[in-house]
């Protein structure tokens, strides 16, 4: 479960000295420091979670959410996320667990989120396939030509072509303007027509 500093004050009410006693805990490894005012006791079952709250509003895209849903062979261990209205990238680090944020244009932010739940129950909020894949091609370098989008999606991204034949095209054709970019404008271009 996941804890701010306020949560644990009402835990640990009885306690004469909260601030100790959250310090003992930690050291005893039965709470785990996220950042400044957030806590874990179960870091491998809310790491989810708190790709969520680590760092918010936010929620999980790019890489991790394209290799859970099969689209990208490679396992993904840091859970990647999107956010809006911030300058440059956040990464964070919790003991085994890495968090990386990337930014995306306000305009989309709030398209293609879905609700999963966690082993324990507890939701968190994931891309949809196909928004994580225009997530993921709007960080990539810019490309012009079907040719370059072909190499940077089957040869650099490693994309699983029958998956791309299953995506919400009409979803897509919604959101792509939304991104202003390039790349996203040949990707449009391309799964309208070449792919059936």
């Amino acid at each position: 479960m996941i804890y701010d500093y306020q949560s644990l004050m009402v835990k640990y009410k009885n306690y004469a000295n909260i601030n100790q006693k959250i310090s003992i805990e930690c050291k005893s490894g039965n709470l785990i420091r996220i950042k400044r005012g957030l806590f874990t006791d179960d870091l491998d079952n809310d790491k989810e979670l708190i790709a969520n709250v680590c760092y918010s509003p936010s929620y999980i895209s790019f890489e991790y959410a394209l290799s859970y849903y099969g689209i990208i062979p490679e396992y993904v261990s840091t859970y990647t996320s999107a956010v809006y209205g911030k300058k440059n990238n956040k990464f964070y680090s919790v003991e085994s667990a890495s968090f990386e944020y990337k930014s995306i244009p306000n305009s989309v932010f709030f398209k293609g989120i879905t609700i999963m739940k966690n082993k324990k129950g507890y939701s968190y909020k994931i891309a949809t396939k196909e928004k994580a894949l225009c997530d993921l091609l709007y960080s990539k370098y810019s490309v012009r030509s079907l040719a370059d989008l072909k190499v940077l999606l089957f040869e650099d991204l490693r994309i699983n072509y029958e998956e791309l034949l299953i995506l919400d095209k009409e979803f897509i054709k919604e959101i792509v303007p939304l991104y202003h970019s390039n790349t996203l404008n040949t990707f449009l271009k391309y799964i309208l027509k070449e792919i059936k």
